[in-house]
């Protein structure tokens, strides 16, 4: 689980350093983006500083190596072909991780920061529910219970009487939830197949390609950027890169049905906290009973 707390420390140190941002005038989109080149140009520094690429030697035809993994999912890539899958994979993930945050802008316009929080978090379903039916990844009894528990959590802490009242279904969220979840999910289709020692190589792939896409994004709607988002978007991006590294990690020896929804419950828990001791915010009665039920679920999930 250390590698699991570690993402979910990052995971809220990336919400809190935005929450810098609410009072202040910003333009995200400027944000986003020298988030996306700072992650990856440090992944980048990671992979020539580990010589990832160093004595990387093609032993076949990569497409042989997916047709023998496609009939044993206990064999992982070579690292020839880890580099490649990294590559591939890397690059749609990055366009799922920039839609997402787009749709997540789109919805909290169009449908309140409330619905739309808890559709983005319950997003975490959908490689929850691929990893047990593509690779059986099945909880105990009682982690199914601590599951249950967590994702209650989560829609507790995010809903109010009044995005309840506004829920209908929009297109916008549906996206966000789709999106969302699958940007979620490719980390753990990387780490299914290929050796962790590459995974450098994914995130960079990653980061790049939402790099690319987020700053075309930009040019076409022609926004400004200052020096202040530009700081504040390096900011956000060492945690970015190291929660999905830390993610990445800890599927390794956590079930992804159990470590998904702990990395949502556990990055509210923790972004409550912060709010509470950094900005002096009040911890509001539904989010005192979501973070009772999250530590019950950690203790339920553990055993």
């Amino acid at each position: 689980m250390g590698y699991l707390s570690l993402a979910i420390i990052c995971s809220a140190a990336i919400a809190l350093i935005f929450k810098y941002t609410e009072n202040t005038l910003t333009n995200r989109y400027v944000i986003t983006s020298a988030n996306y080149f700072f992650a990856s140009v440090t992944s980048l520094v990671m992979i020539m500083y580990q010589r990832l690429l160093s004595g990387v030697n093609r032993e076949g035809a990569f497409i042989d190596e997916v047709s023998i993994l496609s009939g044993n999912e206990s064999n992982l890539f070579s690292p020839y072909a880890s580099v490649i899958w990294g590559i591939l994979v890397g690059s749609i993930a990055g366009l799922f991780f920039f839609l997402s945050f787009v749709y997540y802008q789109k919805s909290v316009k169009d449908n309140g920061v409330g619905i739309s929080g808890t559709i983005a978090k319950l997003g975490i379903l959908i490689p929850m529910i691929f990893s047990i039916l593509i690779w059986r990844e099945y909880p105990t009894a009682v982690q199914w219970i601590g599951i249950l528990i967590s994702l209650v959590a989560i829609v507790v802490v995010n809903l109010s009487k009044r995005s309840i009242k506004t829920l209908d279904f929009k297109p916008a969220l549906l996206l966000l939830f789709l999106f969302g979840g699958m940007a979620e999910f490719f980390n753990k289709i990387y780490q299914q197949y290929a050796l962790n020692e590459y995974k450098d190589i994914f995130l960079f792939a990653v980061f790049f390609v939402a790099f690319i896409i987020s700053v075309t994004y930009i040019l076409h709607i022609k926004g400004k950027a200052t020096y202040k988002d530009i700081l504040i978007g390096f900011a956000v991006g060492i945690p970015n890169l190291f929660s999905s590294y830390f993610l990445i990690m800890s599927l390794g020896t956590v079930k992804t049905s159990v470590a998904f929804p702990m990395y949502s419950a556990g990055s509210i828990v923790l972004i409550n906290l912060g709010g509470l001791l950094i900005y002096k915010e009040k911890i509001a009665a539904k989010n005192q009973l979501a973070i009772a039920m999250t530590i019950i679920a950690l203790i339920l999930i553990n055993t």
